[in-house]
């Protein structure tokens, strides 16, 4: 039940991107949304009195992966949907991030090439990404620019994977997620200053906040560490073949989106594709 819990908990990530960008500029919420966890989770280190990351060295590491994992793929999500790219469309581009990563540590690992089982998946993924997003291009819902910031957050939600696997010691959930929510800060802050678009506490506004605090950054982490440290990860990485059906389906509930047969298709294929990789590298836990 809780890895079930966890995906459908990060579904609603894109749904609240498309809440909470009409009332406020990415980088601006973005930015609220790392302060406002960050000093939560402060609270909770010192109350549970738990261990910070031993020695600069792995608060550089965090740091960097955090600026990665939280700064440039929530950045490049949240503005791509602030330029119309719908939640459904993002979901299924960044949804990627388990095939890239298992095809990188297969090819990286001691199992050799990569094998004809993964090449298949690889091309099912992209092809339905294609068949989704293809004909779209250039059209007010998918732009070159909204395009770009998708493929950049990917780039970036990927990248950080696979620098957190590599240099990242073990050490406990909250006071490691604080670490890299300061990076993203770090990293968020001076681009909200450049945004002229003020923020509108309207209640959509503090809704999508709350949620993005309580439920994603700081419920949504943690349980993630939790499951990974119970054995459970195998079970979450085969559901986060759902992530992108989830979200459109909640997209199309509350906002309207549209359920095409071609987007259907695509995305079929997609999951299809991330799942046939994932489970033949036998990498990605």
């Amino acid at each position: 039940m809780a890895p079930a819990v966890f995906v459908l908990i990060w579904s609603t990530g894109f749904v609240a991107a498309r809440y909470g960008m009409p009332h406020a500029p990415p980088m601006s919420f973005l930015a609220w949304r790392y302060l406002l966890s960050i000093v939560l989770l402060c609270l909770w280190v010192r109350v549970s009195r738990v261990a910070w990351p031993e020695g600069w060295g792995q608060w550089r590491h965090l740091l960097v992966a955090g600026m990665l994992l939280h700064g440039g793929y929530l950045g490049g999500v949240w503005a791509a949907v602030k330029l119309g790219l719908t939640a459904g469309a993002v979901a299924l581009i960044v949804g990627l991030q388990p095939l890239l990563t298992a095809i990188w540590l297969s090819a990286q690992g001691g199992r050799g090439q990569i094998g004809r089982w993964q090449w298949l998946g690889l091309a099912l993924g992209f092809g339905g990404l294609v068949l989704v997003v293809g004909g779209k291009v250039g059209t007010p819902e998918i732009s070159a620019a909204n395009l770009s910031l998708a493929l950049g957050a990917l780039a970036s939600i990927t990248v950080g994977t696979l620098y957190q696997k590599r240099y990242v010691l073990p050490v406990d959930v909250r006071s490691a997620n604080t670490v890299q929510l300061i990076g993203a800060l770090l990293l968020t802050a001076p681009l909200a200053l450049l945004e002229t678009e003020s923020v509108h506490w309207v209640p959509q506004m503090v809704g999508a906040m709350v949620w993005s605090v309580l439920v994603l950054t700081i419920g949504g982490s943690s349980l993630l560490v939790w499951l990974i440290q119970r054995g459970a990860a195998t079970q979450v990485t085969s559901l986060m073949y759902l992530v992108p059906p989830c979200t459109a389906v909640l997209a199309w509930a509350l906002f309207d989106e549209a359920l095409t047969a071609p987007s259907l298709m695509g995305a079929a294929l997609t999951v299809a594709g991330v799942a046939l990789v994932v489970r033949q590298s036998g990498v990605v836990k």
